[in-house]
């Protein structure tokens, strides 16, 4: 079975090849993509196409409501069921989308976390009613786990409590004692190399297309169900929409916020692949799919 991940910025043009390739190894397709796993949220994921979607089988997209709860820990465990899905089916795989923190998880591992009973999670849900108690509470115990940590991440907080109540160890003793193990190894990897201004002119233009495809029905849709509460709403192309919704920004200011933090995105994305990875395969769009190909043997 083959295994390929193909990485790149925001417009980079990923999801068109990783479709031009699972057609021509028999594989399907495993989205790496923070926004794209939920339903509803389509327009400002910029998810393939439901034709697109027929043509290959995808994994990864439409997983969850945008008010549930998604990590890394249930990323590895849906990659691991599409594992086993490709393998029952005689299938490759192709990983490809921008959130390379997911890939960079499956290529590192997580550490297993203790085992956490009712009791040490009504004891956590009890303190964490004081966030900035429980927040100072961890730093005298552990300077070193918290110094990356925000006193309003309320996620990271809780999670670092249910370590130290169900272990009775510090966050930096129990990974010390339980290393992570590698999820999938020797996987090739490959990133679109995209020059900045090529890559903003094509998110100006994604931008506009987002904004006559009803960009702003589907985020006033998505907050009449879901409110502005879950993580999920605080992304770029759905805050900016509601800043307009508010009467904050004009419109056309809206579309210019909205290519900009895009644009930054895509730099600090870049940055991430170029320094995350090691052997990756970079090259411009358009050599990628003969690299790609060339390198396999069917």
């Amino acid at each position: 079975m083959i295994q390929l991940a193909i990485i790149g910025p925001t417009a980079s043009g990923k999801s068109d090849l990783a479709i031009k390739i699972a057609k021509k190894i028999n594989a399907y397709i495993l989205s790496i993509d923070s926004l794209s796993i939920y339903k509803g949220i389509d327009i400002v994921s910029a998810k393939p196409s439901n034709e697109e979607l027929q043509e290959v089988r995808h994994f990864g997209i439409d997983v969850l409501y945008p008010n549930e709860y998604f990590s890394v820990d249930i990323f590895i465990r849906l990659y691991k069921e599409v594992l086993q899905k490709c393998q029952d089916d005689a299938k490759n795989l192709i990983i490809v989308g921008g959130t390379s923190f997911y890939l960079k998880t499956l290529i590192e591992g997580l550490s297993n976390i203790p085992k956490i009973d009712d009791t040490t999670k009504k004891r956590v849900e009890k303190r964490l009613l004081n966030l900035q108690e429980s927040y100072d509470f961890l730093c005298t115990q552990d300077s070193e786990y918290m110094k990356n940590i925000s006193t309003n991440d309320r996620y990271r907080i809780e999670k670092a409590l249910l370590i130290y109540e169900a272990s009775k160890l510090t966050p930096s003793e129990w990974f010390r004692q339980n290393p992570p193990k590698p999820v999938i190894e020797n996987l090739p990897i490959y990133n679109i190399d995209v020059d900045r201004d090529i890559l903003r002119e094509r998110i100006k233009k994604r931008t506009q297309k987002m904004l006559e495809g009803g960009l702003i029905d589907e985020v006033c849709r998505l907050e009449q169900r879901y409110t502005r509460l879950p993580h999920s709403m605080n992304t770029i192309g759905i805050v900016e929409v509601l800043e307009y919704l508010d009467s904050k920004v004009t419109k056309d200011e809206m579309c210019e916020n909205i290519s900009t933090h895009t644009a930054q995105l895509a730099k600090r994305q870049q940055t991430f692949n170029r320094t995350q990875f090691e052997g990756v395969i970079n090259a411009p769009l358009e050599e990628l799919e003969g690299l790609i190909l060339s390198s396999i043997k069917l």
